[in-house]
C-alpha cells in the first residue's frame, strides 16, 4: 500500500499530533546518534515537546558543545564586523583619494586662469583658457551694467522722493509765513484799537458845560 504524502501543516487532532511527535522525535534522535557515530561528528540535539518536556542528545558533553557553538558564533560575528569595517575603510580611502585628485585638478585650473603654470599647456588648452576668460569678462561686464542700472534707478527714486518732500516743506513754509503775517497784522490792529480806545476814554472831572467848552 502506497503511503500518501504528508502535508506540512499543523495536525489539528491532539492524539494524532502527539503520536506523530513521538515517532518523529525518536527518528530524529536515532539519526543524530547515527551521524555522530558514522561521521565522528560532534552532535547536540535539544527538543521541547508541546507540553514543555525536554528531550536532548549529545555525542559528548552538551555544555561543551553549547559553549563551542557560542564561541563560534562570536568569532563569526567578529569576522563579519571586521570585514564590514575594512570595506567601509577602503570606501572612505577611495573617496579621499578621488577628492584629493579633484582638488589638485581644480588648483591647477585656477593657476592657469591666473596665468601661472602655463608652460606645460598645449595650444588648444591655452585657446580654451582664453575663451573661458573672454566669457567670464562678458559675464562680469553684464553684471556691472546691471548694477549701474539698478543704482541709477535707486538714485532717481531718491531724487523724486526728495523733490516731493521739498515741495511739501515749501508749501508748509508759505502757509506758516502767511499765518505769521496775519497774526502780526491782527496784533497791529489790536494795538491801534487800544490806542484809539485810550484817546476816546480820556478822564474829565467837572460840569458838562466846561467839558464841551474844552472840546
Amino acid at each position: 500500500m502506497v503511503r500518501g504524502k504528508t502535508q506540512m501543516k499543523r495536525i489539528e487532532n491532539a492524539t494524532s499530533r502527539q503520536v506523530t511527535f513521538s515517532k518523529r522525535r525518536n527518528g530524529l534522535l536515532k539519526k543524530a546518534f547515527e551521524l555522530s557515530v558514522l561521521c565522528d561528528a560532534e552532535v547536540a540535539l535539544v527538543i521541547f515537546s508541546p507540553r514543555g518536556k525536554l528531550c536532548e542528545f549529545a555525542s559528548s558533553s552538551m555544555e561543551e558543545t553549547i559553549q563551542r557553538y557560542k564561541n563560534h558564533v562570536k568569532d563569526v560575528q567578529t569576522d563579519n564586523s571586521s570585514c564590514v569595517e575594512d570595506s567601509q575603510w577602503q570606501h572612505l580611502k577611495d573617496e579621499t583619494e578621488s577628492m584629493a585628485k579633484k582638488i589638485e585638478a581644480l588648483e591647477l585650473a585656477k593657476r592657469k586662469l591666473l596665468g601661472e603654470g602655463l608652460g606645460s599647456s598645449t595650444f588648444e588648452e591655452l585657446q580654451e583658457i582664453e575663451h573661458m576668460l573672454q566669457r567670464s569678462a562678458c559675464i562680469i561686464r553684464a553684471r556691472k551694467m546691471q548694477l549701474y542700472t539698478e543704482q541709477i534707478e535707486e538714485l532717481k527714486a531718491k531724487e523724486k522722493l526728495l523733490a516731493s518732500q521739498n515741495a511739501m516743506l515749501n508749501v508748509e513754509c508759505i502757509i506758516q509765513t502767511k499765518e505769521n503775517i496775519e497774526r502780526q497784522g491782527a496784533i497791529v490792529q489790536i494795538a491801534e484799537c487800544e490806542e484809539i480806545s485810550d484817546v476816546e476814554t480820556e478822564l474829565f472831572i467837572g460840569l458838562p458845560e466846561k467839558r464841551n467848552k474844552q472840546r
